[in-house]
Formats: C-alpha cells, structure tokens, sequence
C-alpha cells in the first residue's frame, strides 16, 4: 500500500516549491516613497515612525469611507508555492492575495506578524498582494512584507512597457494643493499603476487616472508629469507636462496670530479695552459659539449671535484697531458640531456667523466625546470647515484640539488623518498642551507635545519642517490648570520665544479673563492661581509675531 501510494505521487504534477527570495519591490518601504505599491484614495504614505525594521514604515489613513489598501502586482510563476507574511501594527489589519486567503489581527499596539500561504493557478502569471486597515479603525502601519518564492518566469515574463497616459490636466488647485487628471494608459498585460512626478521627483503612485498632490506652498509653479507602470515593472515614457501655480490662499502659510481667549459669559470679563491698551494686543479668541436650538448659532446657546454684549465687545475690538476669531464648540454645552444634522447644515450655521461678523477666520475648538472623540462628527467639522472656505475665499479655518506629552492622541492623529482625506485644507491645527498629566515641566512638555504635532502633520501631508510649523497653533492654561499643572509667565515666556523661533502660526491661551494675580486662590475663573501682574500672561502673548 505504502509503496503503491508513493508511485501514485511521482505521477502527478505536484506545486512548485518557493524558493527563498522576496519577489517584492521596496517590501520594507525604505525608499520613503509607497511606490511601487499603489494606495487607494491616495491615504498610504511612508514614515519614520513606528517602525518594525529599518527606518521606514507604511501608513495607511484609513478613513470612513476607504480601508486604505495598498497593493502590489508582481510576476510569478504558475503552479507554484508563494507564502506572504509581514509585520501590521494597529486594528483589525489585513495581509492577503487578490482571488486566494488572507488573514488579519484584530487589534494590537504594537507590530505583529502575519503569514499566509498560497499556491498559484496552472497558468497564472502574476499577482496582486495587499494590506489595509478596517473602516475608522484609525491608522494601521505595515513593514518587512514579503512574498517568499521563484519570480516571473517560464515563458511568462513580460518586456512591452504600457503606452504613456495622455491628456493631462489640472482639475483644480487650492494654496497647498494640485488635482490632476489624464486618460489611461494600455498595456498587453494591464497597467497596475500611475506614478506622479512633481519636476523629476516622484511623489505619488494610484491606481486610478486621478491623483491630488498636496504639501505644497501658495503662489508657487509647479511641474507634473505622469509615467504608467505594468505588473512586470515596465514603465512608460512620461506624459507631457502640466504646469499650475498654486493658489495665493490670502497670505497661504504666513498666517500669524497671538489672540488669546476671552469668554464674556464667566470669570468676570474685563474691560477689552483697558487690556488691550495695556498690552498691545490686538486679537482675541471669543468664545464659545454653541447651538441655540436647530442648529442655530448662539454666543453659549444663551446669547444672541448679534445685538447683545458679544457684538459690543468685538466692536470695541475692531475699534481699537483688533480684531476676533470666534470659537465654536468647547469642552461642555450644546455644540452646532455634534447638533447639526449633516455637514452642509453645519456649514450654513458657520456661514451665518461669517456673515454676521465678515470673519477673517474661525476656530472649532473640538473636545470631549460628543465631538472629538466621534469620528463621524469629526468629519462633520472638517466637511463643513472645507465648504465655508471655498464659499469665502481668504477665511482661515483653525481646528483646536487636546493632546498627550508627545504629541496627538489617537483621535488627534484621526483629526488630522481625516482633514488629510477630506481635503478640508486647515490652515491651523492647534494643540492644547496643558491638563494631560504631564507633571510639572510644562515648557517641555509643550514642546515636545508641539514636534510630535509637527510629526504627524509631514508624515500626514509631506510637508517639509517649516511648512509644518506654519500650520502649528499652540493654546496653553495661564497659571494653575485644572490638574494643577502650573505655567508661570517665566514658563510662559520661553514658549512664546520657542513659538517664535519656530515660526508657528498662533499662539493663545485660556483666557485673559484669568489674568489676574490670586496667588494660593487655587484654580478659578476670574484669576491665575499664583502671583503675576495683571495682564501679564496677555502682554507676553501680544509679543508672538512667528
């Protein structure tokens, strides 16, 4: 029987062995580029952190609406055995082949591995392998993929490179950004993907014959160009070129402010001309914008949105030769972001509040759980936020936001994930550094909590140091915070200065109505908590130009 079954075996056609060698291109993404993996809704990007091996990383922005999965087609051979592994940091992340298994992991906070294994079809000739993350799952990293076994081969390899794309063109452009669009490419065996070159530095790969660039600065030319890439790793001559000029975005990333808050609901508001004739100031944060009912606008859902004593305030703002930016939202109350129905409902009360005040720009302040902690209302905002400056050419739109000691939480890190894939172009993403018990070092702790900001938003957008910071909004706590964390105005100052050196885009802090000596009066709302002078905090901000 034994000697019978083992004849029986020799007389069939049994798969192939794989051979130890990684057919795949740039598997541990050490180039810095995806390329040539190919990325859906153009959400993966290459990072330095965190990484499995190397100094690389995939990150993948997964989104609502897109699982960001990366892809690469490779050639093998038919009737052979392929095993696909790799390491995947984050929730419910995938590894597998198109057409054949797949396995994933459910949730982990560190890299893990993933392996599976795989026998190509009689007459298959290449194929497509993945990762992706889950819908609003949050960004998942991968690194080291391989695919263990022989290449292309036997009759299956492949020379003819795939025609070029034509007809590109510039389907639209903002300060930071260039869509492009051009028609597809042929290829005997398929085009897998479109590698976009801004001059000749490529800086995306899709699959689709659409792409949108962004990271770049305003009132700036620029030159795109297109090539097309098969399966085999043939590549096509480049389209003709495109050149755009960016937008000039009013000022683009040259947008600077020192407005702190002034709140006229609480703690005692002071005479706004008296402090700012005190200390220079000339801007302030008014807060808060909330939901009077149907999504309508209201000073703390109480107080008209004009004719009452907010209105009185901004005009003796402006008449001083100052001006405001309202923010919306806060830590407690009912806010229009997690009220309005939609996102165009949202956009129509925000434009109503432009209008009232012809704002120059605006603030969320997105907090606690009913927005900030809600990815759907998190898209809500950024949604909105994008339809009210495209409607108000020069409005800048400023998101404000908690964070840890190194930089954003991971709803902070989804914030800016989504604003990446809703192409709501914020101006400003602002951290508040401060009641995350971070014991006393406050001026560290702010930052190292601002460069990890700065991290995440080039590892988000491509953007270069300076481009991040320009886009960089610190808001701390004058004296004692709520964990009794204490920003002294010699702490104070030595961030302003950092801010400076640093060419942030704002600087704020909660609030002037606070900014009043009442050493050991504890945390309350009309004074700091310690000894200062009056005004103090508020001259210190008014000395932040970027």
């Amino acid at each position: 029987m034994g000697s019978a079954a083992l004849a029986l075996a020799g007389a069939i056609a049994l798969p192939g062995t794989a051979q130890a060698a990684n057919v795949l291109t740039n598997p541990g993404f050490e180039s810095g580029a995806p390329s040539p993996w190919s990325c859906t809704g153009n959400l993966g990007s290459v990072v330095s952190s965190p990484v499995h091996g190397g100094s690389k990383s995939l990150a993948g922005a997964v989104s609502s609406s897109d699982n960001a999965r990366c892809s690469q087609t490779v050639s093998v051979q038919p009737n052979t055995a392929y095993t696909l592994s790799g390491w995947v940091r984050g929730s419910y992340v995938y590894l597998g082949v198109d057409g054949g298994a797949s396995t994933w992991t459910s949730s982990t906070s560190a890299y893990s591995p993933l392996s599976v294994s795989f026998t190509t079809g009689a007459s298959q000739t290449s194929a497509t392998v993945y990762v992706h993350g889950w819908y609003a799952q949050g960004t998942y990293y991968a690194d080291d993929i391989s695919l263990d076994g022989p290449g292309g081969g036997g009759g299956g390899s492949d020379t003819q490179a795939p025609s070029a794309p034509s007809g590109l063109t510039s389907t639209g452009k903002t300060s930071s950004s260039v869509s492009l669009s051009w028609n597809a490419s042929t290829d005997n065996v398929g085009v897998t993907a479109y590698d976009i070159y801004r001059g000749s530095t490529q800086v995306l790969s899709v699959a689709g014959t659409s792409a949108t660039v962004s990271g770049l600065s305003p009132s700036t030319g620029y030159t795109f160009s297109v090539k097309a890439r098969d399966a085999a790793g043939n590549v096509s001559a480049s389209s003709g070129s495109v050149s755009v000029t960016t937008n000039a975005g009013s000022g683009g990333t040259t947008f600077k402010q020192a407005a702190p808050y002034l709140y006229e609901g609480w703690g005692d508001p002071p005479n706004v001309s008296t402090v700012m004739s005190s200390t220079g100031v000339k801007w302030f944060t008014m807060a808060f914008m909330l939901d009077g009912g149907g999504c309508n606008p209201m000073w703390d859902s109480t107080r008209p949105l004009t004719g009452g004593v907010d209105q009185t305030v901004i005009n003796q703002v402006r008449s001083a030769g100052g001006d405001i930016v309202p923010s919306f939202g806060g830590w407690q109350g009912s806010k229009l972001g997690a009220n309005c129905s939609s996102a165009g409902a949202l956009a129509g009360a925000l434009q109503k509040v432009v209008d009232a005040y012809s704002l120059k720009a605006i603030d969320m302040d997105i907090e606690n759980t009913d927005e900030f902690e809600n990815e759907a209302v998190q898209a809500r905002i950024l949604t909105a936020l994008k339809t009210v400056k495209a409607n108000n050419p020069g409005l800048k739109t400023i998101v404000t936001f908690g964070t840890s000691t190194t930089g954003p939480t991971y709803y902070g890190n989804r914030l800016i994930e989504q604003a990446k894939s809703l192409g709501a172009d914020i101006d400003v993403f602002t951290i508040m550094p401060f009641d995350f018990g971070g014991g006393s070092d406050m001026y560290g702790n702010t930052v190292n909590a601002t460069e990890g900001l700065k991290a995440k938003l080039k590892s988000t957008f491509g953007w270069d140091d300076a481009t991040a910071y320009a886009h960089i909004g610190i808001s701390g706590m004058n004296g004692l915070s709520d964990q009794q964390e204490n920003t002294t105005p010699a702490i104070w100052t030595q961030i302003r200065d950092w801010a400076n050196s640093h060419h942030i885009a704002r600087l704020a802090y909660w609030a002037v109505n606070r900014d009043r000596p009442c050493p050991g009066g504890g945390v309350v709302s009309n004074c700091s908590g310690i000894s200062q002078s009056t005004w103090q905090f508020t001259s210190i901000t008014a000395g932040f130009t970027g």
